[in-house]
């Protein structure tokens, strides 16, 4: 086994599969194109079974009140743990709603801006949030700001895949307990693999 590799099969499956994803160019900005990050290329049931089966081994089920997934890529593997744990789940949407209570939140990512809303979180509930990939970690500190600013507790937060070394950076500057599944750099056209 390489140092490169994990001893869980799923993991290295993982890494091997977002290695051989295609690559864009958004602007200045190396995109990796992957069915759990993307929806495409076509994504398969044993894939998000997989994705999904490994975070629920991470997770704490019984400290968690709700699931907050964001829009668009966090929602396949949000409705996933929400059947297979039974918890509540909302979405932080990209669409306002206008509802009472409604949390508006500025998002500013590697190749674009725009907000999130954010519906149905009470004060003192524990919230897992779960996310496909946190590149510049700006949606990701914004959505976490608010869900503490609405009275919640941010109780765990997992993503996907994690672009260089933001996570450990949020962490040490707030506390909050964010890991990925995955850790790559970009270098030009290549994903390169880290940990």
């Amino acid at each position: 086994m390489s140092p490169l590799q994990s001893s869980d099969e799923r993991i290295n499956r993982l890494r091997e599969s977002v290695v051989d994803a295609p690559i864009i160019w958004k602007g200045e900005y190396a995109y990796f194109i992957h069915p759990l990050s993307d929806g495409v290329p076509r994504q398969s049931g044993e894939m998000l079974e997989e994705a999904r089966d490994i975070v629920m081994e991470m997770v704490d089920w019984d400290a968690i009140d709700l699931i907050l997934g964001i829009e668009a890529m966090g929602i396949p593997l949000a409705a996933c743990l929400s059947i297979a744990t039974g918890k509540p789940l909302v979405i932080g949407r990209k669409r306002a709603y206008e509802l009472p209570g409604e949390v508006i939140i500025d998002q500013s990512t590697g190749y674009s801006k725009g907000s999130i809303f954010i519906n149905d979180i009470k004060p003192n509930e524990r919230v897992f949030v779960v996310d496909d990939v946190i590149s510049t970690g700006g949606t990701l500190r914004a959505v976490l700001t608010a869900v503490e600013n609405a009275g919640a507790i941010v109780q765990d937060v997992v993503a996907v895949f994690e672009k260089g070394s933001i996570v450990s950076e949020i962490v040490a500057e707030t506390g909050w307990p964010i890991r990925s599944l995955v850790r790559v750099r970009m270098e030009g056209e290549q994903v390169i693999l880290l940990d």
